[in-house]
């Protein structure tokens, strides 16, 4: 199968330039990262793809059981890597794109050489001393929720993830995303999202990693991003002043500024 189409492949920006690779996060797609690409093209190849089961991804290409991993996400990340025969790319992921460009980076060190991850969380659900920001059974009630109308748990969930209540067209626009996407794929997606467990992943990561946190972040608590900036020796934590789940919807010019920053620090 033809990689490009597959994962609705766009390049764009400084052909010369360093690669920088955009990956979004569940429900969403490509287009998320809109406010972000002007600030990279002039300097740096950008790459933008669509996971599968996402945006204008080949949904023919959906297979439940590759879907029901991250590792099958992170497979996708590899393949396109290797289909533009990337070297030393920087990986900026958003939410649970920054676990699976953590596993990405494992499967194939040489093509990742560096990773942002944006509003991360390794584990949703609480453990021994480890606050996730959800119990087991508010995870249960959100799949169950989810499974059972689609539509209306994208209603409901759109603005609390989104935040950022004074500017309802935001929430709006993820509501719009994830209505956008296949329920039964979307289904898959998420049950392989929020049962996810990346914490022991986080230890094995050898590449220069700036942690991207909001200071409320109703899906990943600021605990979280200390965790995670623990757990990977070396990395850089900033604390945007930003609100909700998607700093490069809802604080563009600061979450690019970060970005930028630490591109030019490689």
């Amino acid at each position: 199968m033809d990689i490009a189409s597959r994962n609705n492949v766009a390049v764009t920006g400084n052909a010369q330039g360093p690669t920088v690779v955009l990956a979004h996060g569940f429900g969403c797609d490509q287009n998320m990262w809109r406010l972000t690409v002007p600030a990279l093209v002039d300097d740096y190849r950008v790459v933008l793809f669509d996971y599968v089961g996402s945006g204008r991804s080949d949904a023919s290409a959906f297979s439940e059981s590759r879907y029901s991993s991250l590792d099958g996400y992170a497979r996708d990340v590899v393949e396109v890597c290797e289909a533009l025969d990337l070297r030393d790319a920087v990986f900026v992921g958003h939410s649970v794109s920054a676990m699976i460009g953590v596993l990405a980076a494992g499967l194939a060190p040489e093509r990742i050489g560096a990773l942002v991850m944006v509003a991360p969380s390794p584990r949703y659900i609480d453990d021994e001393g480890y606050r996730g920001g959800f119990s087991a059974e508010d995870i249960d009630e959100l799949l169950a929720s989810l499974e059972a109308n689609y539509l209306g748990w994208s209603a409901a969930m759109a603005p609390v993830i989104m935040g950022n209540a004074d500017r309802p067209e935001l929430g709006d626009e993820l509501r719009n995303s994830f209505c956008a996407t296949d329920p039964d794929m979307a289904r898959v997606f998420a049950r392989t999202t929020f049962l996810s467990d990346s914490r022991d992943d986080l230890k094995r990561v050898n590449v220069p990693t700036l942690v991207l946190e909001c200071i409320q972040d109703a899906i990943a608590p600021r605990e979280v991003g200390a965790f995670v900036h623990q757990a990977i020796p070396g990395s850089t934590l900033v604390t945007l002043d930003a609100t909700g789940h998607c700093p490069h919807l809802s604080a563009p010019e600061a979450t690019n500024q970060a970005i930028v920053a630490f591109l030019a620090s490689l």
